[in-house]
């Protein structure tokens, strides 16, 4: 067992020569010694195979990831990740890609050739321990303890994440083989099976009733994805089937098993065709592979020494990683674990029983069937077994017909010749033991380290494989021929003797080349005495025993001048595989190798002989080459029982065996040297060969010299033409480009002179949408004072209708309160009529009292008055003097009350020219501010943000101006309403102070005034109670009977208004031809401020 050890190194060999498997079937076994401590080593933690499973990963505990080809014997250091890494998988799309998963809970992605990071994912939070790959290679689902996550490896971003409770773990969630199907295990023995594409529930295993809980922790599934092994805290596994949802069987393993770390299924390689061969891993490092079929355990790995921590199966079935307790990995071969399970049916052991030495002929044999087992492994030591002992006279015989492995020549030959042929399974097998091959790995490595023989550099050239793997091998092992002995080197028909070979053990060069070497020691015998010319002597036998045989098919070749270097040589010398099928050739050779090395010569002359009919036609040369070097039809069973025959009937004096030696093996250790040729011949060609070689080399050379003059030469030429020509082409290109240089300034020119007109289109277009622009803005600008101009017409005319309004009210008004006073005056004449009847009465009364009295005065005085009457004033007079001061009395209160009505008026009428005068001012400063407006227009138009600004500050001005003149307006009004009010004030306590006092006149004055003019106090008291409102009370008010005057100034009173509705109106017509004019003046400066920029 070789132990490798590779350091520091980031690549080599993982062996130094090819090894061979142990008994415990152990190639080679890898340790990585730490570089400061030789005596330490750097433990393996993970392995994992890729999909050809001819190389596989292997991750350290310092975070190095390896990658160790078995196939081509080369290992190499792919990344460094600086931390421990948890599981390793290969991506199953792109082959050259692994994930890797690390101790701080993340998985990377890297590229074994580039050795770059691919993708960085990270998601879970606690250790990753496991990764499973979906058969497209574009999903992967890593599993801890606390969830699984699903992940899409083309984008390397998150699908789905799979949550469980804290109370139950989640051993392990990975892909069926083969289908869509995600299998999730937890360690209360669940298991759902989930599509991968919806991600919904597909089914679930019943968990078992009967039996103990296993716990399950390890999981397997065949390669099919139909069968499932689980095991656990037993020594117990369960089989499912995951078609039928069921349990096949529970398999019980051995007591020393308690608890089950890890299931492997093996590849189908080695159960034909159907995953039977289960790999158990037990807590005590060995691992157990069982046929899950008949549960017999076939081989394990590992022991309580050496136990095995964790195991990877390559998917080729052919190799086993191990990595062990001490942190090295263990590569198995599976063909040597195997090795015993490929024998053949185990024999027959005899058990003799003899009598007395006078009846030793008569001898009673009983057999009895007792099958040979494999020692069962212990601890190094091995188990000695005890056969019978033959008896003396047959051990000579015995000792040449016993084989290796427990095989007997003579029973197989005897199998041979019953069967016709070895059986297909165990062929290889008794090949190996009948030549006794002594496996020589030591030499034969010492061999292949000497690298390809130059004889066989351009093997490729003479002789073309399509096969690169087969070319290789069969350069391989002619190299290895050629250091082994000269001879090799320099035989041409040496590749068509090991070609069969090499095809046949293309994966093993070593048996590969020990069956041939062995071929030429044994079967090849005198073959290179004549060297280089074909073995003349070996032919002559040939040639004597088909004379023997068959006189006249020789007579037939010698007169047709063909020798048996055309019939006999071309079979030997290719070794009959261009005339037989490959199962012919097989047959053939399993009588050439269990027989006496003459026989490949008998067997050539049977060829000869069972197709003597054809030959016997041919009568060309070139038809006996072709013949010969083609196949034919022929009857296989019929040749080799044909060269039995001849074998068998040869004489002894022409018998090839008699110059041919028997069958020797190559001996151990080291190979036998082989030197039956004419050394002087092969010295002097592969002298003369050397010697040619170094002429060929030095011609080459001379040849390579002369071919670079001749290409520098050719170069030269080559530049010179290329110079002129560049020169002409220089100057065709220049006229050519001055031509396209003058077009393209033509179409240039052209293009400017559109680019221009375009310019001025664009231009005209700008100043079309400026002055739209313009337009639409001066437009709008006229809505808006428009709008404003219809806003103050409407304010105007809603103020007219409700001063309109407020007269209407005060006429009825005043229509009202002449009504009551009327009715007053018509209850005052009433009441003075009645009490002017009562004081005429009373002055009746008075009056005749007085007249009686004045009479009989009168009488006695009249005569004493007589003189004074003309001087005297009498009543007539005195009443016309009254009634002329009661008339001018009353016209003065009528004159008075007029003049307080036309001062009203007229205080009215000022009122509404100061309001008139506002508005032609208002009109003025719009008019001029118009006029300031279209002056700016015209001097600044190219600009026009300063003209936005200006417009605004104007607008401004205007609104702040009309905030001013209406709160002026408002203060005036205001102003006057309290004047009004003030004045109804005076008014009412004048009324007031005028009642009292003629209530205290009327209090105070007596009854009898016999009818005098009223007074002007009382006139004017009467024309104030009739501006005042009415008194609610209905107190008495003194008025005269004078109703004329009232009659008049009422009338005067509403001539006065309807003059002022006329003047107003005629003012506010006046105010709307005014603002039509302006604004007509407005429409002709916008148009021609318009019209001037474009002209």
């Amino acid at each position: 067992m070789q132990v490798t050890d590779i350091g520091s190194k980031e690549e080599g060999k993982v062996w130094h020569r090819k090894p061979t498997p142990t008994s415990n079937g152990v190639i080679v076994t890898v340790i990585r010694s730490a570089s400061a401590y030789q005596s330490k080593t750097v433990r393996f933690l993970h392995v994992a195979f890729d999909t050809t499973g001819e190389s596989f990963l292997a991750g350290d505990h310092h975070g190095n990831i390896y990658v160790f080809d078995i196939t081509r014997n080369r290992f190499k250091l792919v990344q460094r990740t600086g931390q421990a890494c948890t599981a390793l998988a290969f991506n199953l799309r792109r082959t050259t890609e692994y994930l890797v998963a690390l101790a701080d809970y993340s998985i990377k992605c890297f590229d074994k050739d580039t050795k770059q990071l691919v993708s960085w994912m990270r998601g879970h939070e606690g250790a990753v321990s496991h990764l499973s790959v979906h058969g497209s290679g574009r999903y992967a689902i890593t599993t801890s303890a606390d969830a699984a996550q699903l992940w899409d490896l083309d984008t390397f971003q998150r699908k789905r994440k799979l949550n469980v409770r804290q109370s139950v773990a989640m051993q392990r969630v990975f892909f069926l083989p083969l289908s869509n199907t995600i299998l999730s295990c937890f360690s209360d023995d669940s298991i759902f099976a989930w599509e991968s594409d919806t991600l919904s529930c597909k089914y679930q295993l019943p968990v078992p009733d009967q039996g103990p809980r296993l716990q399950y922790k390890a999981f397997s599934v065949t390669s099919d994805g139909k069968t499932l092994a689980a095991g656990g805290r037993s020594n117990l596994l369960h089989l499912w089937c995951l078609e039928s949802r069921q349990l096949l069987r529970v398999v019980q393993m051995p007591p020393k098993v308690r608890t089950v770390r890890q299931l492997e299924f093996l590849h189908d390689s080695l159960d034909g065709s159907t995953s039977q061969t289960l790999g158990v891993l037990s807590q005590d490092g060995i691992m157990r592979f069982i046929n899950t079929q008949t549960c017999k355990l076939l081989f394990d790995i590992g022991s309580h020494e050496n136990a095995i921590t964790t195991v990877a199966l390559s998917p080729s079935g052919r190799n086993v990683v191990a990595v062990m307790d001490n942190g090295s990995l263990n590569i198995y071969s599976v063909q040597g674990l195997t090795q015993d399970l490929n024998k053949p049916p185990p024999p027959l052991v005899k058990a003799v029983i003899g009598g007395d030495s006078e009846e030793q002929s008569a001898l009673w044999v009983k057999v009895k069937s007792e099958k040979v087992q494999r020692p069962a492994k212990t601890s190094g030591r091995r188990v000695q077994t005890r056969g019978l002992r033959p008896p003396a006279f047959s051990m000579a015989e015995d000792k040449e017909n016993d084989l290796p492995d427990g095989l007997n020549k003579k029973r197989l030959v005897a199998l041979l010749k019953a069967f016709g042929e070895y059986p297909a399974k165990y062929r290889m097998f008794v090949w190996r033991s009948l030549l006794r091959l002594p496996e020589n790995h030591a030499a034969f490595s010492s061999l292949t380290d000497k690298g390809l023989h130059p004889a066989y550099a351009s093997l490729q050239e003479r002789y073309p494989i399509k096969s690169h793997k087969l070319q290789r091998g069969l350069q391989r092992v002619l190299s290895a021929l050629a250091h082994w002995s000269a001879i090799f080197g320099e035989t041409d028909y040496l590749p068509l003797v090991a070609f069969p070979f090499v095809k046949l053990f293309q994966n093993n060069p070593l048996v590969c080349f020990e069956v041939v070497a062995t071929v030429i020691v044994n079967w090849c015998q005198h073959w290179f005495e004549y060297f280089p010319n074909p073995p003349l002597n070996v032919l002559s036998m040939a040639e004597n025993v088909l004379a023997h045989h068959d006189k006249e098919l020789l007579q037939h070749f010698i007169d047709c001048g063909v020798t048996s270097q055309l019939y006999i040589w071309p079979l030997l010398e290719t070794l009959f595989s261009e005339v037989l099928t490959r199962d012919e050739w097989l047959r053939l050779f399993d009588n050439v190798f269990s027989n006496h090395p003459s026989f490949l010569l008998m067997a050539a002359v049977a060829y000869v002989t069972s197709c003597r009919a054809p030959l016997l036609l041919c009568s060309r040369k070139e038809d006996f080459e072709y013949f010969f070097h083609h196949r034919n039809n022929l009857d296989l069973v019929s040749m080799v029982k044909e060269a039995y025959r001849i074998m068998d009937s040869t004489p002894a004096e022409l018998h090839p065996s008699g110059l041919l030696a028997d069958a020797e093996p190559l001996t151990r250790g080291q190979y036998p040297v082989f030197n039956k040729y004419p050394s002087c011949v092969v010295e002097y060609q592969s002298q003369e060969r050397q010697r040619i070689r170094e002429q060929e080399l030095d011609y080459l050379r001379e040849r390579q010299a002369l071919q670079q003059l001749r290409v520098e030469t050719v170069r030269r030429r080559a530049e010179e033409e290329a110079w002129y020509s560049q020169q002409e082409l220089l100057q065709q290109a220049e006229e050519q480009r001055r031509r396209i240089l003058e077009e393209e300034e033509a179409r240039l020119t052209l293009q400017r002179t559109k680019v221009a007109a375009m310019k001025r289109e664009l231009k005209v277009k700008e100043l079309q949408l400026l002055d739209a622009a313009k337009t639409r803005f001066l437009k709008h600008t006229h809505d808006q004072r428009t709008s404003q101009l219809h806003r103050l017409d409407h304010d105007i005319q809603r103020k007219m209708d409700l001063r309109d309004q407020e007269t209407a009210a005060a006429v009825q008004d005043l229509e009202v309160r002449q009504m009551e006073l009327e009715a007053q005056r018509k209850l005052l004449e009433q009441r003075l009529a009645m009490e002017q009847e009562r004081v005429s009465e009373e002055v009746r009364l008075e009056v005749d009292t007085r007249t009686r009295r004045a009479e009989l005065e009168a009488a006695a005085q009249q005569r004493l008055l007589s003189l004074d009457d003309d001087t005297e004033l009498g009543p007539a007079t005195r009443r016309v003097l009254e009634e002329s001061l009661a008339e001018a009395g009353q016209l003065g209160v009528d004159s008075a009350w007029q003049g307080q009505v036309a001062q009203r008026l007229g205080w009215a009428e000022e009122e509404q020219g100061r309001r008139y005068e506002r508005l032609a001012g208002l009109h003025r400063e719009a008019r001029v501010r118009e006029e300031q407006l279209l002056h700016t227009l015209r001097d600044t138009e190219g600009r026009k943000w300063e003209e936005v600004v200006c417009l605004q500050d104007q607008l401004q001005q205007d609104r702040q101006t009309g905030c001013v003149a209406d709160a002026q307006r408002t203060q005036q009004l205001s102003q006057d309403r309290l004047e009004t009010q003030q004045h109804l004030d005076n008014l009412r306590s004048s009324q007031q102070h005028t009642l009292d006092g003629q209530r205290e006149r009327r209090a105070t004055s007596p009854c009898s005034t016999r009818g005098l003019p009223p007074r002007p106090e009382t006139a004017a008291a009467a024309f104030t109670s009739a501006l005042a409102p009415p008194q609610i009370d209905g107190s008495p008010v003194c008025l005269n009977n004078q109703s004329a005057s009232d009659d008049s100034t009422s009338f005067s009173l509403d001539r006065g208004r309807e003059q002022l509705d006329t003047r107003e109106r005629e003012m506010m017509q006046d105010i709307l031809e005014l603002r039509l004019k302006l604004a007509a003046r407005a429409k002709r400066t916008l148009s021609s401020a318009s019209l001037s920029p474009i002209s």
